[in-house]
């Protein structure tokens, strides 16, 4: 999870590049999360989509970006 906490950093830090190649190397249902809303933020929903699915999240549901990046980091284990 240490990757996770560090690509969250790197988005709010406004690293995109290096926050999705760091949430594209886990591959746990978090990562998927993750990835999807990276792709939400850069506008990509169709690739958003298929990673909230793999994440078994509600697409249709989610909130914004900053919603959702707080509800991801809610989730990450402490």
């Amino acid at each position: 999870m240490d990757i996770l906490r560090e690509a969250l950093l790197c988005t709010r830090a406004g690293r995109w590049d290096e926050a999705h190649t760091l949430a594209q190397s886990d591959e746990s249902q978090l990562g998927a999360w993750l990835h999807g809303i990276l792709h939400v933020q850069e506008g990509d929903l169709g690739n958003a989509a298929y990673w909230y699915g793999r994440a078994k999240r509600d697409f249709g549901g989610r909130g914004t970006v900053d919603e959702e990046l707080q509800r991801f980091e809610a989730a990450l284990p402490r």
